[in-house]
């Protein structure tokens, strides 16, 4: 079979997809991943075409905030919604797959697919598209509002309409006339069951796969971190690509709030989510930009978080367990998710985050430990991307 898989967005909606190309390589499919430039994924062993955007770039420019998107719409968002847009349909229409998979970014794969008379599935990396009254939306509502949970997706569905003129772009170039295209044949999540239980009212058509990693590469750490690592234990604290609000003053507050229990910190700065201060420096914390969660987490005795699907799922496997200091989209969704379960504290609230609240947090992150270690243990049984696979060797 030959594969077009499209995503876009930072490193957390890239990296599934390029475990999904390397379990379809390994089952001898063809495969092209389409994907942004700069993510930060190593995508060196595959075919990979990008789309001409950058959002490592646009986050370090602008940041995460919403209002940041409000104001730069016309001059950086859209101009990065028209690469994934046209970008992503001209590699489809170039390669001639047998099959679309693609992020919901993508908004234009359900018409290329339609042009090019293949079968298309749709891969939602968190709960956004897919109705339910057993939860809200994620990235809408936090909390349950019963059975007006289902109202709250159809918010998210109207991307299209923003970008119309990108779509009828799309529409020109495979010569199609009609504005509606077909259903997905499936929809995909590549996400724990341990985590989010299925709700009884999704379709057959929608399937919770497991998340999607790739095969353990042997990670060379650099010595000052194999370093600290074998020097004893240490609290982990990363925020991605959250790159907003007082960074510096996020990271006084995680290192004082280790020191005060006697803990050294490993803290990864991401694209600017902590920023250490000098005076905070010391040989109980180690500053890096970015790490392996799949080598460090396991060694860590609470990770501190932005609670992004990806990091939920390392810190789970890992066994670890964590405190989630949510800023936007998926995060707040994961945070009140895992805490209902009993799996972390309540989330913290990024401009919430105190010495006092981290604290206790942390302590109650230890009472969690029983419950996480039960998590990690039904999901050493997944494998997602076989799952996903299977699913989609299924479609004709």
């Amino acid at each position: 079979m030959r594969l077009l898989l499209a995503t876009a967005g930072s490193r957390g909606d890239v990296e599934p997809f390029a475990a999904l190309a390397d379990r379809a390589l390994a089952a001898g499919h063809e495969v092209r991943l389409v994907a942004p430039e700069n993510s930060g994924v190593e995508l060196g062993d595959l075919d990979m075409v990008g789309m001409g955007v950058d959002y490592t770039r646009m986050i370090e420019e602008q940041g995460v905030s919403l209002m940041a998107a409000l104001r730069n719409y016309r001059s950086v968002v859209r101009p990065v919604m028209r690469g994934v847009i046209v970008g992503s349909a001209r590699a489809a229409l170039e390669y001639e797959p047998d099959l679309i998979v693609y992020h919901p970014k993508v908004l234009s794969a359900p018409l290329v697919a339609d042009a090019l008379g293949v079968p298309h599935v749709m891969v939602e990396i968190v709960p956004t598209l897919t109705p339910t009254r057993v939860f809200p939306a994620a990235g809408t509502v936090t909390r349950g509002i019963g059975p007006l949970n289902r109202s709250t997706y159809r918010a998210v569905g109207t991307a299209s309409v923003m970008f119309r003129s990108e779509l009828d772009e799309v529409r020109r170039m495979v010569g199609g006339r009609t504005r509606r295209s077909s259903a997905p044949a499936a929809t995909l999540m590549p996400i724990s069951p341990a985590i989010l239980q299925r709700p009884h009212d999704w379709p057959a058509s929608v399937h919770l796969t497991g998340p999607w990693t790739r095969a353990h590469r042997p990670a060379t750490l650099a010595p000052g971190i194999a370093q600290f690592i074998a020097d004893g234990s240490f609290i982990y604290a990363g925020f991605g690509s959250m790159a907003a609000g007082d960074a510096a003053a996020r990271g006084r507050t995680i290192v004082d709030a280790a020191r005060a229990r006697g803990s050294r910190c490993l803290v990864a700065t991401g694209l600017g989510g902590i920023d250490v201060p000098p005076n905070r420096l010391g040989d109980d914390v180690l500053v890096v930009r970015t790490v392996s969660h799949a080598v460090v987490l396991p060694q860590a005795t609470a990770a501190v978080h932005h609670g992004g699907i990806g990091t939920v799922h390392a810190a789970m496997t890992a066994a670890t367990p964590s405190v989630i200091v949510p800023f936007i989209a998926d995060q707040p969704f994961w945070g009140a998710r895992l805490g209902e379960a009993g799996l972390t504290p309540a989330p913290i609230p990024q401009r919430a985050l105190t010495v006092p609240a981290l604290h206790a947090a942390l302590d109650e992150a230890e009472r969690c430990r029983p419950r996480v270690r039960e998590v990690a243990q039904a999901m050493s049984t997944e494998n997602g991307t076989l799952t996903a696979l299977t699913v989609l060797a299924s479609i004709r």
